[in-house]
């Protein structure tokens, strides 16, 4: 991925969200914004989010990542063969994964399996599809869409 530094703001990956077209410059690291440094983003479709999810916690393998999204999810999105993997192909281009080298004990393990896990800047989109999502839950609470949280615990936020 191409490297270019901005005087006073950082090095920035250029990266294009998966299935968009679109391309935003995005900061290594905790903070991240847009070419025009607001604060709106491209969202990520909804299985390469999960992905990401299930990269989040530890390294995983093709089977194990659709594993972990069916129970992130209790069954309600189940990734197949051609998703998951059509999406680590893109996830991997994009630099948001990488194939991680440790592996576990070949005896405990099948050595063709590739393992994965999250990169700097695979977590830094994480992070922000997870705070634009919690902005938009945020307003259908606003709406009534949704119960407000602190009812939910008895009153207490």
């Amino acid at each position: 991925m191409p490297l270019d530094k901005e005087a006073g703001t950082g090095y920035y990956i250029l990266i294009g969200y998966i299935r968009t077209g679109y391309n935003d410059r995005v900061q290594v690291g905790s903070a991240m914004q847009t070419d025009t440094g607001s604060e709106g983003r491209v969202p990520l479709s909804p299985a390469t989010f999960h992905i990401l999810l299930a990269l989040a916690g530890n390294e995983r393998h093709g089977y194990g990542i659709m594993q972990e999204v069916a129970t992130m999810t209790d069954g309600s999105l189940r990734l197949g063969p051609g998703t998951l993997y059509r999406s680590i192909k893109s996830l991997l281009a994009e630099g948001l994964i990488e194939e991680s080298s440790q592996r576990p004990d070949p005896a405990l393990d099948d050595e063709r399996r590739r393992y994965y896990r999250l990169t700097e800047v695979g977590r830094g989109a994480a992070e922000a599809e997870a705070e634009r999502l919690a902005a938009l839950v945020r307003v259908a609470r606003s709406r009534r869409l949704l119960p407000d949280v602190a009812l939910l615990h008895g009153g207490r936020p």
